[in-house]
């Protein structure tokens, strides 16, 4: 599979919050090849603010691994992670992460902050950015139109 596959699945993720009401994020984590996590916001469901996609998932992929330390993974999240989401991905030491859109408002992969670049950073990350960013941009969009009322 390629980034583009992973990151549609990750899509698939992200419309199951909208269904639930709850912004469209998703997220998939890959290890070797194979998906060991796949999650989507619960904020809502949850009453949880820290449920966000990239959380979710890399709780599931540490059990699944039976470690916290996620060496030699990938994470896709659909939108850029904000910075409790990208501190996360450092401390879970992820080594890869691929996003979809960007987040101008809370990124912290590099639109506002760059977490995985801070010196103190005990892990390094490397990222990749807007994959499959219209669809996921579009997702987001319509979502939030929709929630606004101002879809017609």
């Amino acid at each position: 599979m390629k980034h583009n596959d992973y990151m549609r699945l990750a899509l698939e993720e992200a419309q199951l919050a909208a269904v639930a009401g709850d912004v469209p994020v998703g997220a998939v984590i890959v290890k070797d090849g194979s998906v060991i996590a796949c999650a989507h916001n619960m904020k809502e469901a949850l009453n949880d603010p820290t449920a966000h996609a990239e959380i979710l998932a890399i709780r599931e992929a540490a059990k699944v691994l039976g470690n916290w330390r996620l060496t030699g993974c990938c994470i896709y999240v659909t939108l850029e992670p904000c910075p409790m989401c990208a501190g996360a991905i450092v401390a879970a030491r992820i080594s890869r992460l691929v996003f979809a859109a960007p987040d101008s408002i809370w990124g912290a992969v590099g639109s506002v902050f760059h977490i995985p670049a801070h010196l103190n950073a005990n892990h390094d990350t490397e990222v990749t950015g807007g994959i499959m960013e219209k669809e996921a941009a579009f997702l987001l969009k319509d979502w939030f139109a929709l929630k606004r009322g101002s879809v017609k």
